[in-house]
């Protein structure tokens, strides 16, 4: 599999969660496509799970190097989380976000095709590429979720109404290990910049937006552990995967990135 097949893979997840969505949304009419709603769902994920084992066969390599590459992992990685917060708290209506959410990050890839490129700089021919890459992107993906959900609960809450039970505790969660997986990619990332340039860290812009996006959920915690108000905490989370975006892929696009040493994630 490469980027040419890139396309029969990505409309087809689509295809599978939109058609499966449509049959949960029936179901709640009608309980017994319930079950067919949610297979049908779960097939759109497992099309871009293949299609990524299949792709790092033929690139020899993790497919982590580029954004292109880094976007098939989140749309592999943010269904689960809203099928998982489904199966732990029963909540079905993240799941929808998450999917959505994939879509955008397969759309893009599809206006904007990868160069299917096989080699490896060798700063990236390092043992911390890709626990440090990884491990960002599956602290991207629940911190995404976890600004969805926020999101949501502010829509629902829209009028004066209060916030509806249960939502709260799903962003905080996945707010909370999302900032976990935020922590370890940061030390990685240092562990491996000694290694790779000599040094842990250099105030590269790419590291200072990194560190910028984990103070901002440093200080969603602060917040939380001050008794703020759940809308406001709501509030917070919703608008802080912004800055976690910027520090994503946004970086690239500012004049300082163009020296900067990590100038390889662009495409």
């Amino acid at each position: 599999m490469t980027w040419e097949e890139f396309p029969f893979a990505a409309y087809s997840s689509m295809a599978f969660w939109a058609l499966g969505s449509l049959v949960s949304l029936a179901a709640l009419k009608k309980d017994s496509l319930a079950m067919p709603g949610r297979v049908l769902m779960m097939t759109g994920s497992v099309i871009m799970m293949v299609f990524l084992v299949l792709f790092w066969a033929a690139l020899d390599r993790p497919p982590l190097r580029t954004l292109g590459e880094t976007r098939l992992w989140y749309a592999v990685l943010i269904p689960m989380v809203g099928f998982l917060v489904e199966f732990r708290w029963k909540i079905g209506w993240l799941k929808y976000y998450c999917m959505a959410l994939a879509a955008l990050f397969l759309g893009i890839n599809l206006m904007a095709p990868d160069v299917y490129d096989k080699s490896l700089m060798p700063a990236l021919q390092s043992v911390w590429f890709v626990p440090h890459v990884v491990v960002y992107l599956v602290g991207y993906v629940l911190l995404a979720a976890s600004s969805a959900a926020a999101w949501h609960l502010l829509f629902r809450a829209r009028g004066g109404r209060g916030l509806p039970e249960g939502g709260e505790r799903v962003s905080h969660y996945l707010a909370l290990l999302g900032f976990v997986f935020l922590s370890f990619g940061l030390v990685f990332g240092a562990l491996w910049a000694k290694e790779a340039w000599g040094h842990y860290w250099t105030w590269d812009p790419k590291e200072t937006w990194a560190l910028i996006a984990w103070l901002a959920y440093l200080g969603y915690l602060h917040a939380n552990a001050m008794n703020m108000s759940s809308r406001t905490l709501q509030w917070y989370l919703g608008l802080a995967f912004l800055v976690l975006l910027v520090s994503w892929f946004g970086v690239n696009y500012l004049p300082s990135a163009q020296n900067s040493v990590h100038s390889y994630q662009t495409g």
